[in-house]
């Protein structure tokens, strides 16, 4: 980890304004995904993964019906359009491929030519090589609680929708990092994604140890109603702007509340439903939120605050056109730009996980 990001002081002290809650407060890791170029021994978003050469890469077994979405796009395609447009400058022409992309186009076609010759080039019965999402070190992401002597977590998914909450289908793998010696070099990887932004694209990271409150949903209706007493918000002497005074929650939900963006830990992102519990399939224990798979690392407008001190710049600057993404490092997109979020049975994290589109 050679970079550092900081999440701005919040402009409350939330404990401080409102003690009732102060027991609510949990440990999260903000894991700050940046664009880069991550080995399989380091914490990555969408980079190679530590594999046992002699371990079967894991594929999805599901039906996949491959209907055209409009979206759809090989892998190559998805990669070499990002090139592009991380070139591409407002007042410039579209750039061109260079030639070594435009090879990779032509090998892409040639395959893509070769499948279509030996029949029908995606059955829908085929098994899809999964893509990787997060490698996470427990060195690096002291949160995990990873079962027995394992200290990695590896996170994949198949880039096809699946029925009936149309996501990605997870899979967690744990393992110790110090019995993997012989590395699988090229793992395999599905030809095709329903969506570019199923794709994540290779980024270190810069985690960074924070303090969460819960999402408002998440509170007891006499916390919100506390939430929405402003006199009580002024009586703490709290530096709100008056522009909140009729909705003083909606501050604590925009600045104070859960963070946004890739996390471990913490409070879930609530928003798409209303808060639900989840159960361990196994010993029924309450599920608890593992990994967020994030959309967007802050949002416009007020959300910026979020943004780290390091990126309060490009947060602020005008980020439109082709190849500017400062808020959407990974370019990963789920639902409809919402977060994919994973929980894990407390007892026992080899337990099923499950997830949740929020």
């Amino acid at each position: 980890m050679d970079f550092v990001r900081t999440t701005p002081p919040r402009p409350v002290q939330v404990a401080a304004v409102f003690p009732e809650l102060a027991p609510l407060a949990r440990p999260a890791i903000r894991l700050h995904p940046r664009p880069g170029s991550p080995s399989v021994r380091d914490s990555s978003v969408g980079g190679p993964l530590l594999w046992p050469a002699g371990e079967p890469w894991p594929h999805c077994e599901d039906v996949h019906l491959h209907m055209d979405t409009g979206f759809r796009e090989s892998l190559t395609d998805v990669r070499l359009q990002r090139r592009l447009q991380s070139r591409w400058r407002p007042d410039d022409r579209p750039p061109a491929h260079t030639p070594e992309e435009e090879a990779l186009k032509e090998r892409d076609a040639a395959r893509l030519a070769e499948r279509l010759d030996a029949g029908p080039p995606f059955p829908a019965d085929c098994p899809v090589p999964l893509l990787p999402v997060a490698q996470l070190f427990l060195c690096d992401i002291p949160l995990l609680r990873p079962p027995g002597q394992a200290d990695l977590l590896q996170v994949l998914w198949c880039p096809y929708e699946h029925e009936p909450d149309c996501k990605p289908a997870t899979a967690l793998f744990w393992r110790s990092a110090a019995e993997v010696d012989d590395i699988l070099a090229t793992p395999p990887e599905p030809y095709e994604a329903d969506y570019p932004g199923y794709v994540p694209e290779p980024c270190v990271l810069a985690p960074e140890a924070i303090t969460e409150y819960p999402n408002s949903l998440d509170l007891s209706p006499e916390l919100q109603r506390l939430l929405e007493d402003w006199n009580r918000w002024q009586a703490a002497g709290a530096d709100v702007d008056s522009f909140y005074a009729q909705y003083p929650r909606e501050f604590y939900s925009i600045h104070l509340g859960n963070a946004p963006g890739w996390k471990v830990g913490g409070w879930p992102p609530w928003g798409r439903t209303d808060p639900y519990r989840r159960h361990c399939a196994v010993c029924e224990a309450q599920m608890v939120p593992l990994l967020t798979i994030a959309s967007w690392e802050w949002s416009g407008g007020e959300g910026r605050s979020w943004a780290p001190q390091e990126d309060q710049a490009a947060a602020h600057a005008d980020a439109r056109g082709p190849g500017r993404y400062p808020s959407q490092p990974t370019r990963v997109e789920v639902g409809s730009t919402d977060n994919m979020q994973i929980y894990v049975c407390p007892r026992s994290p080899e337990h099923p996980h499950t997830d949740l589109i929020q």
